[in-house]
């Protein structure tokens, strides 16, 4: 068999914290990047600089912090534990919470773009017919801003898979609690197994791949069809 049980169950909980993350992202993502798209607050900068912080920052660096604030003496973590939660570092739920601060760019900057992209006419246009603030961001701009959507969706599910140092700095290593691909392949190659390294790379690199030719060729299609 290429992929023992300790490989399986650390792709099948990689695809489903990519899959949570993405989907919680998405719904996080789109009023902020719509905010973002619109707003001539004066801060526009300072938020929007925040939100692409895990793009130059190294990812033990953000993992660290997060681990003291959802720790028992930091504030997130003196939160959770109020409300009896307990505390999120070494868990999927802290895996989750990572993960969607360092995809964060991935998801709302696309989106962002989307919704600048659209200007303003169409909107003038739904308004003039009536329709109210809500109808036209969901009857006109949401749909204008479809190839965003799928952009971002690529991005944030592909950069969530390929996450190692946040997710090790709050994750540790739990086998199927908290051991993601990644740290799988770290684990092998600490243990000098290099063939089963090598599959679950080379997986890896594959999926990596395909994700870049559906995103380029979705842009193609785009561009071919305007």
């Amino acid at each position: 068999m290429i992929f023992d049980s300790a490989d399986l169950a650390a792709i099948w909980l990689t695809v489903k914290l990519a899959s949570v993350t993405t989907v919680l992202l998405l719904l996080l993502g789109t009023p902020l990047a719509w905010w973002l798209a619109r707003t001539r607050s004066t801060w526009r900068g300072p938020i929007g600089a925040v939100v692409a912080l895990p793009l130059v920052l190294p990812p033990t660096v953000l993992g660290f912090y997060l681990l003291v604030a959802m720790g028992p003496n930091g504030f997130i973590g003196q939160l959770t534990q109020a409300l009896g939660l307990g505390t999120l570092p070494f868990s999927f739920a802290g895996l989750v919470v990572g993960s969607l601060l360092y995809s964060m760019p991935f998801v709302v900057q696309p989106l962002q773009n989307a919704f600048a992209a659209i200007g303003e006419r169409p909107l003038e246009a739904a308004a003039t017919l009536r329709a109210g603030p809500w109808d036209s961001f969901f009857h006109v701009a949401l749909p204008l801003a479809r190839p965003g959507f799928v952009t971002a969706s690529i991005l944030g599910f592909a950069h969530t898979v390929g996450e190692f140092g946040v997710v090790l700095m709050i994750g540790g290593n739990i086998p199927e609690k908290t051991r993601v691909v990644s740290v799988q392949i770290y684990d092998h190659v600490e243990a000098m197994e290099y063939a089963q390294a090598h599959w679950l790379a080379g997986g890896m690199l594959l999926f990596s791949f395909l994700v870049l030719l559906m995103l380029y060729g979705s842009r193609f299609r785009q561009g071919w069809q305007g």
